[in-house]
């Protein structure tokens, strides 16, 4: 099967094929998404506050669709961090790597790359009715040099099984229970 050619992330290798993208649950987007819908009631707010405290001189109804939608313009301003960092926040699987690529805010990125043969075992976890829910939860791989945790994915089950299965395809032999020491 012949090596596809197109690059779809700066530091693939020539040789390299991506097999499999994902990314965590919008859910991570939670705080700056409640603080950016709450600052849209800042203009409406206001406009209420200027008709109770000046009944005889009322702000006009372009006045209120003005600071309306200043105000979503903000609360849209207050998102974008937390947007940015959910979808610049990437997992893509190689037939040759793992590489978690995680943005903090617009400034701040880490990646983590690790060789599909150093991975040993691949689990998920979904913990509590939240998480039931609205489907995520934690994934966690040992590896030779520590564990992996990623937490908030979408879908956990479900990306898993396509680990185990990519892994598998690729000739990596992941085991079915934890490495036990040998006691000397």
């Amino acid at each position: 099967m012949p090596k596809s050619t197109k690059k779809y992330f700066d530091d693939q290798f020539d040789d390299e094929t991506v097999l499999y993208v994902f990314r965590k649950h919008p859910i991570v987007m939670r705080k700056g998404l409640i603080i950016g819908l709450a600052a849209w009631l800042v203009g409406p707010i206001y406009t209420l506050v200027l008709v109770y405290a000046r009944p005889d001189n009322v702000p006009s109804m372009g006045f209120f669709g003005l600071s309306l939608v200043a105000s979503i313009l903000l609360g849209m301003l207050i998102l974008l961090p937390s947007w940015i960092g959910w979808y610049y926040s990437l997992f893509i699987v190689t037939d040759q790597r793992l590489i978690q690529i995680t943005q903090k805010g617009l400034f701040h990125r880490s990646v983590i790359d690790l060789g599909l043969g150093q991975i040993q075992m691949v689990n998920y976890q979904i913990a509590g009715l939240q998480q039931t829910l609205l489907g995520y939860g934690t994934i966690m791989m040992q590896t030779y040099v520590g564990d992996l945790v990623i937490h908030d994915i979408h879908h956990p089950a479900k990306i898993q099984k396509k680990l185990l299965h990519i892994l598998r395809e690729e000739g990596v032999d992941v085991l079915e229970k934890p490495i036990e020491k040998e006691q000397e």
